[in-house]
């Protein structure tokens, strides 16, 4: 029997209980036949001020993260995706292969990671050298510009926000990200890449890459393509920036 929503495919989101953008988001790039399924990481501390309260919610995500798997997979998923990203960085490249490896052999399922997106996002530009924009403390950071580096891709500026809980980063203003999109700019950039699931730059990013005249690789966006393309879904998905348009 075929599911009367998602004939094509059904997708286990994996996010933390804490983020109320990335759910949001890929509904507005919902294509037919394909349905997401969000299952919630349990987040206890959201304290993120610190690098080493960084690693401590990452550490919660851990603990927690199975029985999301488990949770997700009574609705009969036939894929999942990684509803949060600063994990999927962790470690660099071969991090985030371990971090992928141990969900798929737990679940049995085919999984999207966004580190994995991004990088497919600049290879399909043919592009490497960026700016970052992050949510995150300087200890992330350091593991995003690892995770580009260990692809050949050279972070020339990178601009972390250093938002002081979970919750804060979807409280982020258009104004706030703008603002930052114009400082990290510049002629020796060819993309500016978005991380942090939580961080609501979908809409944003389509608008500058119009005035900025680059790529603008919102995680949310990168993520959604990866997962679609990952699944021979080759729709296309307007409003929310070239990725999603033109590959």
């Amino acid at each position: 029997m075929t599911d009367a929503l998602g004939w094509r495919k059904k997708f286990g989101v994996l996010a933390p209980s804490t983020n109320t953008i990335v759910e949001p988001d890929f509904h507005t790039m919902a294509v037919p036949g394909v349905t997401s399924h969000m299952s919630r990481i349990h987040v206890r501390d959201q304290d993120l001020s610190s690098d080493e309260k960084m690693v401590r919610l990452l550490e919660q995500l851990n603990n927690e993260i199975l029985f999301a798997v488990d949770r997700v997979m009574t609705a009969g998923v036939n894929y999942l995706v990684m509803g949060m990203s600063a994990e999927t960085f962790w470690d660099g490249l071969e991090g985030n292969k371990a971090f992928v490896k141990w969900l798929e052999d737990y679940s049995g399922l085919k999984l999207a990671s966004g580190a994995m997106a991004c990088q497919a996002a600049l290879e399909a530009f043919k592009l490497n050298k960026i700016a970052v924009i992050t949510p995150y403390q300087a200890i992330a950071d350091q593991m995003v510009t690892r995770f580009f580096h260990d692809i050949g891709v050279e972070v020339v500026r990178l601009q972390g926000l250093r938002c002081p809980t979970a919750i804060s980063i979807a409280e982020v203003s258009e104004s706030t990200l703008r603002q930052h999109l114009q400082k990290i700019d510049g002629d020796d950039i060819e993309a500016i890449v978005q991380v942090g699931t939580n961080l609501s730059m979908l809409r944003l990013a389509d608008e500058a890459e119009r005035w900025l005249g680059k790529p603008v690789i919102a995680i949310n966006a990168a993520t959604w393509w990866y997962a679609l393309r990952q699944n021979d879904i080759k729709d296309r998905v307007y409003g929310c920036g070239r990725l999603l348009r033109e590959f």
